[in-house]
């Protein structure tokens, strides 16, 4: 499934950067079509993340965003080109979950989209024991992968990173954040263990006819394929 971003951005060079940038990344991006139905619009797309820019036109995103958290606890990101503390003060008063000044990095960006959607929604799915994909079925809670009759055992890192990667299916998920998540899990896990893991992983899955389940997106990270 993919992950709807709604960027609520006045600056038409920037959106279209940032459209294009996050496309890189399999995020499915939204923008505004009309500045004034923003909460209509908003409503209607249903995104699973906001970013959005403190001056706009007509209400600024302060208003906006007070709006949005009357109806919904969507994660929500402000862009801002002022380096005023009353203004992050005032973001996080209003209901957002993250700040960032103008100009950003975008890698600080994604990383940030990551860990919002990560802390939003994959956490509330690892309490799913397993997951079915295409003929076979993935069992966290034992750590194997079952394929008809046939079972194969998985080790508690690569069942836990092909949970990571179930949980943002057909959807690239950053070596950064796959490291980050094996070390919340009191693991310590280096780049090229990462790797190792992840061919272990691809591995097993080829005996149970799941070629190529796993892609690399490189420079980018890695998806779980449907």
């Amino acid at each position: 499934m993919m992950t709807n971003i709604y960027i609520i951005e006045d600056d038409q060079p920037l959106f279209s950067e940032l459209e294009k940038r996050l496309k890189d990344w399999d995020f499915t991006v939204h923008g505004v079509t009309d500045f004034s139905k923003i909460l209509d619009e908003f409503n209607s797309l249903k995104p699973d993340l906001v970013i959005i820019d403190v001056t706009l036109p007509k209400y600024d995103g302060f208003y906006w965003c007070r709006r949005i958290r009357e109806v919904s606890n969507t994660p929500i990101i402000f862009l801002s080109s002022k380096n005023h503390p009353s203004d992050m003060v005032m973001s996080m008063q209003m209901g957002s979950d993250d700040y960032i000044q103008k100009p950003f990095d975008f890698e600080v960006l994604v990383a940030k989209i990551q860990a919002l959607l990560r802390r939003t929604y994959q956490y509330q799915n690892q309490s799913m024991d397993s997951v079915h994909f295409r003929e076979a079925v993935f069992d966290f809670k034992r750590h194997k992968i079952s394929h008809r009759e046939e079972e194969i055992d998985l080790t508690k890192n690569e069942s836990l990173i092909l949970s990571v990667l179930s949980s943002h299916m057909n959807q690239t998920v950053s070596r950064e954040t796959l490291i980050e998540q094996l070390w919340d899990d009191s693991r310590f896990i280096s780049d090229n263990t990462l790797t190792v893991n992840v061919n272990r992983i691809r591995k097993k899955l080829e005996t149970v006819n799941l070629r190529d389940a796993i892609i690399t997106k490189t420079g980018l990270g890695y998806m779980l394929e449907e």
